[in-house]
């Protein structure tokens, strides 16, 4: 498959950053697609976001200062609103009447919501307001409870191959193992595939014994389970067991064109998992370095531009994305309804 992907999906939401990690009165400084952007939570505690360069000469303006209401450049003392408006130049003596809105930096819609802060990312050429049928991912059940658990792993890669490598059902045999669970056997696998808001759905279906055990202990029942993707890059697997759910969603955000963050939250009803945090997060870190490792090494073929040869079906959630994100950049070029090019299929493969 050699094709002309390689590039940032433009106006939609991506996951800028858990919650927790900016406070009243904070300022964080990210890169998002290329760009340097600012985010700010005020007082009040409201986040909102800007980009970090200062129009008068340049400068990071995450270098200077925020007391909570004005971002404060470091360089001439230039002030700018939480949304970017320039709201004061100090070097103007009085007589000089500027109009203060010729400086103001661009802003960024942001949307908060069960502990996580979204980001819409406009296209600079053609930029158009969110969809309204296409909001944050919000996960049903969970009020505005945040998630009990967060590991975050950058991967040195385009973010289509985080995207597909952490999608991908066949590597898991080969990549994930460890002293303390390795499988040599295949089994063969059936599921059962829809269409579903801007991306597709894997149907609930009984997790095999072995995967499902620990789930049984801890929750008292049979575990099932329904993993959903959407774009621009956020799965979100749902686990039940008996009363209980357990919910990963993992988001994945461009930071340029060689490194992408990748962010797996959890939430639960189960009781007691609290207790094993200390170890999740060795298991989460472990398997997450074991998809960025093998994506590291990924790069070193993928200097060659060589063709990459997709196979069914245990490739056909690859190939839907590289579809889904195709059709979702023509709709918004051609400023029409999106129309998901997913059909509703039963896939087989090997792991």
């Amino acid at each position: 498959m050699n094709n002309n992907d390689n590039f940032f999906l433009r106006n939609t939401w991506y996951y800028a950053l858990p919650s927790d990690q900016i406070k009243p009165g904070m300022m964080i400084s990210r890169i998002f697609l290329g760009e340097p952007v600012l985010l700010v939570r005020s007082q009040d505690g409201k986040v909102s976001a800007m980009r970090d360069i200062c129009p008068h000469r340049g400068v990071p303006l995450s270098c200077g200062r925020f007391d909570g209401q004005e971002v404060e450049c470091c360089y001439h003392g230039w002030r700018f609103n939480p949304v970017g408006s320039c709201t004061a130049i100090p070097s103007l003596v009085e007589e000089q009447q500027i109009d203060l809105s010729r400086f103001n930096v661009q802003s960024y819609e942001i949307r908060e919501a069960q502990g996580n802060i979204w980001i819409y990312m406009p296209d600079p050429d053609n930029p158009q307001p969110p969809a309204s049928e296409m909001e944050i991912p919000v996960i049903p059940g969970f009020d505005e409870r945040s998630p009990q658990f967060v590991e975050i792993v950058k991967f040195p890669c385009f973010v289509d191959h985080a995207v597909v490598g952490l999608m991908d059902p066949a590597h898991s045999p080969y990549v994930h193992r460890a002293w303390w669970w390795r499988n040599e056997q295949l089994h063969e696998e059936v599921k059962q595939f829809d269409a579903s808001p801007y991306g597709f759905t894997m149907r609930r279906h009984r997790l095999p014994e072995n995967g499902g055990r620990l789930y049984w202990l801890i929750g008292g029942g049979v575990p099932e389970t329904e993993i959903s993707f959407r774009l621009p890059g956020v799965r979100i697997e749902e686990t039940t067991i008996g009363k209980h759910r357990v919910v990963n969603l993992t988001a994945v955000t461009p930071i340029s064109d060689t490194e992408t963050e990748v962010t797996f939250a959890l939430y639960w009803t189960l009781p007691w998992v609290g207790f094993f945090k200390p170890l999740m997060h060795i298991l989460a870190r472990t398997f997450l370095d074991q998809d960025r490792t093998v994506v590291e090494k990924q790069q070193i073929g993928l200097k060659y531009n060589p063709v990459l040869r997709l196979i069914k079906d245990s490739d056909m959630q690859a190939q839907w994305y590289y579809q889904l994100k195709r059709e979702y950049a023509r709709s918004v070029a051609e400023k029409r309804e999106f129309v998901n090019p997913v059909k509703g299929q039963v896939l087989r493969w090997r792991a």
